[in-house]
């Protein structure tokens, strides 16, 4: 498969400035990113909006643009990336798709997962849904902390590959498939660990299939959406339970009562 490169000189007062043009450039169908570098299969690259999305950033320049074989980073990516070892036993491995476990919007999805273990969210008749699954991490660690049914859904089909590659390596049946929007169900526990702007337009569908006492898990953003995310939620019903913090990163859960 051939893919493109984007190359970028860029100087961000804060590492979260950082994150959230990769997150930008992830938007516009970029899938992975190394030392100022930025990858996506040929097919999908659309110069115009790089440049609009660059543009609108202060402190950012394209350095140059190319064309490269999928082996000549793939590879390096996977050794960057090796096998990662998490709570319960759960090993990932990422093969380019996000959540290898350890960013910290995933590992405080991870540790409320390990704090609700044994509660009604993670018991053998539990439904879970994971949207944006990426590795499947989150779907396979809250199999691993004793959900029912898992659901996992993203948007990538290399990335429902991975995650099925993750289940079937630790053991854990999860079913995953290519998706983007959530499926209709009757869900116990929604894990939603992508983009604030898909949460926000997510958020009536979370709303709709979550059971009573159900609960929805939202992570991917910064503080300054909280007060956004909170009021929308709200109108659909959901009432606030916690927020978590960790390095400029947020995760909030919300309850269908």
């Amino acid at each position: 498969m051939q893919y493109t490169v984007a190359c970028f000189d860029y100087s961000f007062a804060n590492d979260w400035e950082q994150d959230l043009f990769e997150q930008q450039l992830a938007d516009i169908g970029f899938e992975a990113f190394s030392e100022g570098e930025a990858y996506i299969q040929t097919t999908l690259f659309d110069l115009p909006s790089l440049q609009t999305l660059v543009d609108a950033t202060p402190g950012v320049a394209i350095l140059d643009v190319h064309a490269c074989e999928d082996a000549n980073w793939n590879a390096a990516w996977d050794a960057e990336h090796a096998d990662q070892e998490l709570a319960l036993g759960v090993h990932i491995t990422p093969c380019c798709a996000f959540g290898a476990g350890h960013h910290e919007t995933t590992s405080m999805m991870i540790e409320a997962l390990l704090d609700a273990r044994g509660t009604h969210l993670l018991q053998d008749n539990s439904s879970v849904l994971d949207m944006g699954c990426g590795t499947g991490v989150l779907g396979i660690m809250a199999k691993r902390c004793g959900a029912g049914e898992v659901l996992a859904v993203d948007i990538d089909d290399k990335s429902v590959d991975n995650a099925r590659d993750n289940a079937l390596r630790n053991g854990e049946t999860i079913t995953v498939q290519v998706g983007s929007v959530p499926p209709a169900g009757q869900y116990h526990l929604i894990l939603a660990n992508i983009h604030r702007n898909i949460l926000i337009d997510q958020l009536p569908a979370y709303a709709a299939y979550l059971r009573t006492q159900g609960e929805v898990w939202l992570s991917g953003f910064y503080a300054a959406d909280i007060p956004t995310l909170v009021a929308r939620a709200q109108e659909l019903g959901l009432s606030h339970i916690t927020t978590y913090n960790k390095n400029e990163w947020c995760m909030l859960r919300f309850i269908k009562q």
